[in-house]
């Protein structure tokens, strides 16, 4: 096992991971801008090193600081979290030639994966279904109408380096082609730095399940079950669950398969995802994540598998010590993202000063968060402040559970998504499990609807303690915070105090 691991990110993800490395022992090293001094991953770390200014180009995105981090620090590994560097196979073969070890898969299994047409021509040579389209980039937008008048109407052009969205079109007609094949390569362009676009067939109405996936360095390759993630927003996830409330045990066996299989094209080792399009009983693969997902906690939750003390296990060497026999399921999870943003006004992103904080507990619920009071929350990164996730023997215990846990969590100094997510656990269709990719589209009132009598209730008497809080704490003498230290300095949790290196 290391003694010491850098961790490569910030935020949640960062925390999740110091936790998850303190937990088996070893020595965590954060890493932050100039606006995370004093976040809490930075707080959590055994030590850390200010890498520059906020925007991330000039911090987190620096390769060649990380790693002189790491070596000054004395690191073995890096772990990059999700986001940010984790899917670059050139950061990947920075760290191996600068002698760390990475703690994720080779820079080649990303480099198929991320490419989505090279990761459709491995997983076909490998008998798993793919949605119908092509298996190689479009080289204008003549091939494009040829493909898409053979495969028939709509159509999805999709970037071939892309993800979350960007560089895709939905094409329903012959004459809007050329310009969704010029947008979408543009869109491409400026996202991934590769204008390649490829097509396929658009599903009107499917389902978005993803399924969990380990892999040590022995051979052994296991699913751990699946993720429902069809509630989004601009295919970007809003709230995930596990199990599915519609997959059979038999249809659960045969994702969890195509998945194994897929990942052994690419000899894939660590934790990844194989994200799926379901609809009417039939299954088609979509893409694979070749990093540990925002979600990764409801499967946590029903399997009793830490995800992220595994990746760290398996960069170590260490074999699974189970099968997938063993591999069995408790229980219902479902995860909501709490993001700094209004959605009673197309999500727009909030900005301010985490003012107070009051984080929901009680039987089966669970934070992973990335602010405190006083954190100042700007436009530099992610929207992302937390996650909320709970877990309950049934699926509608979870719901109801996930209701009060939201009705108990109050972030008070930005606008956030907890009203939205409120309304949902009560929606009827959400809580029959009715759900497609299409959710939100066919429930536009779930953006703009009053929150209900007891949460106005909850609401106010919330703010009242809070009101009550802050007279008794200004009140109360207060101490001096610790002084940041400049570019270069670290923290060394365990000597009190700022260190220079």
């Amino acid at each position: 096992m290391f003694k010491k691991i850098l961790v490569a990110n910030r935020g949640e993800i960062a925390l999740r991971v110091i936790r998850a490395a303190h937990e088996l022992g070893v020595q965590a090293v954060a890493v932050y801008s100039e606006a995370d001094r004093l976040a809490p991953h930075v707080l959590a770390a055994d030590e850390a090193y200010l890498i520059g200014p906020a925007p991330s180009a000039q911090s987190y995105l620096k390769v060649d600081v990380l790693i002189d981090v790491a070596r000054r620090s004395g690191a073995e590994a890096i772990h990059p979290g999700y986001g940010f560097l984790s899917e670059r196979a050139h950061f990947i073969q920075a760290v191996r030639d600068a002698g760390l070890v990475f703690i994720g898969p080779s820079p080649e299994a990303v480099t198929e994966m991320g490419d989505k047409t090279a990761a459709r021509r491995r997983v076909i040579a490998a008998g798993v279904p793919v949605v119908p389209g092509t298996k190689d980039a479009l080289v204008d937008a003549a091939e494009a109408r040829r493909v898409a008048g053979e495969i028939g109407y709509p159509v999805l052009l999709k970037a071939a380096a892309g993800g979350g969205g960007k560089g895709m079109r939905i094409v329903r007609g012959e004459d809007e082609i050329e310009r969704a094949f010029e947008s979408a390569g543009n869109e491409a362009q400026a996202a991934f730095g590769d204008r390649s676009v490829y097509v396929e067939k658009f599903l009107e109405g499917p389902r978005h399940i993803e399924i969990q996936l380990l892999a040590d360095r022995h051979g052994n390759t296991l699913h751990l079950g699946e993720r429902e993630c069809s509630i989004q927003r601009r295919h970007q996830k809003l709230i995930e669950e596990a199990p599915s409330a519609v997959l059979t045990p038999e249809e659960r066996s045969a994702m969890g398969a195509m998945a194994v299989a897929a990942a052994r094209a690419v000899n894939y080792e660590g934790a990844g995802t194989v994200e799926c399009l379901y609809q009417d009983g039939e299954f088609y693969f979509l893409e694979m994540n070749t990093r540990i997902q925002v979600e990764h906690p409801v499967t946590e939750l029903v399997t009793g598998v830490d995800l992220v003390q595994w990746q760290i296990r398996i960069a170590a060497g260490e074999k699974l010590p189970f099968t997938q026999h063993d591999i069995t399921f408790e229980g219902h999870a479902i995860e909501c993202r709490i993001t700094s943003e209004d959605p009673s006004n197309s999500f727009l992103p909030s900005t301010g000063r985490i003012q107070n904080l009051l984080i929901p507990s009680g039987p089966g619920v669970r934070w992973d968060g990335g602010i405190t009071p006083g954190v100042e929350v700007g436009l530099f990164y992610d929207p992302m402040l937390a996650k909320l996730i709970v877990h309950a023997p049934t699926r509608i215990e979870a719901i109801d559970r996930m209701k009060r846990a939201l009705q108990e969590l109050r972030v008070e100094g930005v606008d956030t998504s907890v009203p939205f997510h409120l309304r949902v656990m009560d929606e009827p269709d959400f809580r029959a499990g009715r759900l497609t990719i299409k959710y939100l589209e066919n429930h536009e009132d779930l953006l703009t609807a009053e929150p209900d009598e007891q949460t106005v209730r909850m609401a106010a008497l919330a703010a009242a303690l809070l009101e009550e809080e802050r007279r008794t704490h200004r009140a109360m003498p207060r101490t001096q915070p610790a002084t940041a230290g400049t570019g270069g300095s670290a923290w060394r949790g365990n000597t009190g105090g700022w260190r220079g290196r």
